[in-house]
This record gives structure tokens, C-alpha cells and sequence, in this order.
């Protein structure tokens, strides 16, 4: 599909299906695979022969899926899992071992940030937080010999700022090791991080992509472009032989696919996060709307960030889209089409009127989700960020009276007034 526009791969990608069969993706609801001989079975699980034995490891309708998610992000490889957190969690631990290191942007979303300094932690890895905003200088001062990953958001869920890609490409470059980028907010739509740097990609696919809400779901890119076997003595899983394969070397025998491999038979079939066929029916079913929809976030998301900046019980409005904003010159270069739908901001006299505004807004709904059909709200420090002290939360760029709106596909004027009215009541 490499001739056509993102448009059309987003309908067109992934399900090519042959004469006679289905001309929609079809649910392949099965937990395992027949075969004729006792041979074949084993060829698959010696990984000398491509297939499907068992849905924990690769499912058709899951694998079709990724395929299209790796067609938009212009990568070589991609699997599918059961949510985002599960993406960013086997993105990193696929090439990191107890006692290494990671170095990741602070401005993060609140559930990552708590991988890295608490669970990560617990299985030795551990984490380094840098201001995604300092100079390559300073976050050059994070690095350690035993660092393996640098990690970076391309629009930070819920802070809102816009990642320097090329500057984090360049930085993680220098010191040998690749640059994962989490791209939900942005999606392909709207951002390609594998264009400016970037060597893997991850979504939690329940955002823009499902587009929704009905369906969990997270998904790992790699670009390919990131040479494991030329820096083996820091990714030994990659380069040395797996016993647990009779003594495959994943960099050599599989070469670009080398990343996405290691990461289905090893990591999925020891730790199961496998997405569900029929969860990957309905992502597909998503995607098929993506641009469509993610243009009329922006657009409409456009259009209430003027009018929050414009009111008077407004304290400030943070939205790339904004001529003033600090990330606007930012999100021209990497996103000229427009960063995401979600808006922070902060009201005038804090927390309390914060919440106060919230129960007072009637279309849009209070809810932990963010990034799909219908207008929602929150109020991070409250709800997805509660975990963190107040040092954490200044420090991964999320203030205490910040809210989170995430702005729906409904009508621009009927999501205006919405506010409106919730502002007139407080």
C-alpha cells in the first residue's frame, strides 16, 4: 500500500482478501490452530515456519490489524496488546534486563510514569526523568553507561507538550541506544515519529484509534532502522542465543523483524497480554474512520481552546494550536496538521472551582477516558495522577487545578455552550 495516501490506507490496508472470501476483516475467535502432522506443528514452534498455533502468541485478525497500524507509521514490523500500558511495558523490557537503565521525558502520562519509577523499579531497571524541554546538554547529563532506552511522548497526556522528536533522536543516537515514542495523542494522522528520528512507535489504541471507547487495545511499531546487532554488548537479548529457542539469535535470523519477533515468542508467551480478536475487529473498524475523525478533534478542539482563552474565569488555556502557545512553533514542524483534540486548562481561584466546574457540565462527561467520540473531562490531580505528590505532579507538568478536556466530534457550538453554561455557575 506504499503508493497511496494515509487516507486510504487507514480503509484499504491491513485485510486483503482473495476471491471468494470475506470482504470484511473477519473475527478469527479461536484460541488454537489445526495441523495435519505432528511436523508441521514443530516447525512453528522451533519458529523455522511462519503461523498460528495459539492465540496467545499471534491470532489472523489480530496480525492483520498491527499490519495496517505498521502501514500508517511507515514501520517494517508490529504486534498488537491487550492495552497501552502493556505496549509501553514490553517496548522497553523487550531490550532491558535487571540492572540497566532508562532515560524518559518527565511530562508523561500518569500511568507510565509509575511503570518506570515503581514496577520497573522493582524488576531492577531503573529510571531517569529529564525535562523534555532542557537542552540536549542537560538531558546528555542522564545518560549512564548502563542506559539502554530513551522514552518520550509526542503530545504528553494530560501536560500537553509537544516532544522535540529530532532533538531526542539525536540525543538517544549519540548514545547508541533507540528513541521509543508513545504517539496515541498525535496518532499517524497527524504525527510520524519514524520520519524524524524515532525507531519504535507505541499507541494505546483505546484513544483515537478505537475512537469509542469499546475496546482496550495497544499497539508496538519498529521502524527497523535501529542496528540491534552492531551494539550487542548492551542488547543481549537480541544478539546472543535463546535457549528457550534451541539457541536462536533473534538479530540474525530475523533481521529487521528482529525486535517484534523477540517480542511475540518470548515476552507475549510468557507474559500473555495478547489483545482479543474481537477487540481487534472493532480497532479495525476505527482506524476505517481515523482521519476523518481525528480532523474534526483538531478542529473542533481549535475552536473551544479560542473560546476558553477568550473568557475571563479562564486562568490560562494549554493547546498547541494557540499562535502563543509555548509549543505552537513545535507542533507547525511535526504536526502542521494539527496536534490532538485534548485541551488543558486551569480556572481562576483553583482545585475547588475546578471540580465544581466539572459537575456542572451536562454534554460533557466525567470520565477516566480520554481521546474518542464524545466531549469528556477530568481532573488528573483528582483522579489518574492521584498516586502522585505534588512534586511529582509539577514535575510531569501536570498542575494541581489542571483539567483535562477532551474534546468530542459533536458540534462545536453545542460543546461551546456546554461550557458556557457550566462557567455561568460557578
Amino acid at each position: 500500500m506504499n503508493n497511496y495516501s494515509i487516507e486510504t490506507k487507514c480503509i484499504q490496508s491491513g485485510w486483503q482478501p482473495k476471491n471468494g472470501e470475506p470482504r470484511v476483516l473477519p473475527i478469527y475467535q479461536s484460541t488454537t490452530f489445526k495441523y495435519d502432522t505432528s511436523e508441521q506443528m514443530g516447525a512453528l514452534f522451533d519458529l523455522e515456519e511462519s503461523g498460528y498455533f495459539y492465540s496467545r502468541l499471534q491470532n489472523p485478525t489480530n496480525d492483520i490489524v498491527a499490519s495496517k497500524i505498521c502501514d500508517l507509521e511507515g514501520g517494517v514490523a508490529a504486534m498488537l496488546l491487550s492495552s497501552g500500558q502493556a505496549a509501553t511495558f514490553y517496548a522497553v523490557f523487550n531490550i532491558c534486563e535487571a540492572g540497566e537503565h532508562i532515560v524518559s521525558a518527565s511530562t508523561i502520562y500518569g500511568g507510565t510514569f509509575n511503570l518506570f519509577s515503581v514496577t520497573m523499579k522493582k524488576l531492577g531497571i531503573e529510571c531517569t526523568f529529564v525535562d523534555p524541554d532542557a537542552s540536549e546538554e542537560e538531558i546528555q547529563k542522564a545518560f549512564r553507561p548502563n542506559t539502554r532506552v530513551l522514552f518520550g511522548e509526542t503530545v504528553a497526556n494530560p501536560a500537553l507538550v509537544v516532544l522535540d522528536i529530532e532533538k531526542f533522536a539525536n540525543i538517544a543516537h549519540k548514545n547508541n541506544v533507540p528513541l521509543i515514542v508513545d504517539n496515541t495523542f498525535a496518532t499517524p494522522i497527524n504525527c510520524r515519529p519514524f520520519e524524524w528520528g524515532a525507531d519504535i512507535i507505541t499507541h494505546s489504541t483505546t484513544k483515537y484509534m478505537d475512537g469509542h471507547a469499546v475496546s482496550l487495545g495497544g499497539c508496538i511499531v519498529d521502524s527497523g532502522n535501529f542496528d540491534w546487532a552492531k551494539y550487542g554488548d548492551k542488547y543481549h537479548g537480541l544478539t546472543t542465543p535463546d535457549d528457550s529457542y534451541h539457541g536462536i539469535v533473534y538479530a540474525e535470523k530475523f533481521g529487521k523483524g528482529a525486535y517484534i519477533t523477540k517480542a511475540t515468542v518470548q515476552l507475549m508467551r510468557d507474559l500473555g497480554s495478547m489483545q482479543s480478536p474481537n477487540n481487534a475487529f472493532l480497532l479495525n473498524l476505527g482506524l476505517e474512520t481515523l482521519h476523518l475523525r481525528v480532523k474534526q478533534h483538531c478542529f473542533n478542539a481549535q475552536e473551544v481552546a479560542k473560546y476558553l482563552e477568550s473568557n475571563d474565569k479562564v486562568a490560562w488555556v494549554n493547546y498547541a494550536g494557540l499562535e502563543g502557545n509555548k509549543y505552537h512553533e513545535l507542533a507547525k514542524k511535526y504536526m502542521p496538521n494539527g496536534t490532538c483534540g485534548v485541551i488543558s486548562f486551569g480556572l481562576k481561584g483553583g482545585r475547588n472551582i475546578a471540580t465544581k466546574f466539572m459537575d456542572g457540565l451536562k454534554l460533557a462527561a466525567i470520565v477516566t477516558h480520554v481521546a474518542d467520540a464524545r466531549t469528556s473531562v477530568l481532573h488528573p490531580a483528582s483522579h489518574t495522577h492521584r498516586q502522585m505528590t505534588d512534586e511529582q505532579l509539577i514535575e510531569a507538568g501536570v498542575q494541581p487545578d489542571l483539567i483535562r478536556f477532551s474534546v468530542g466530534i459533536e458540534n462545536v457550538n453545542d460543546i461551546i455552550a456546554d461550557i458556557e453554561q457550566a462557567l455561568k455557575a460557578i
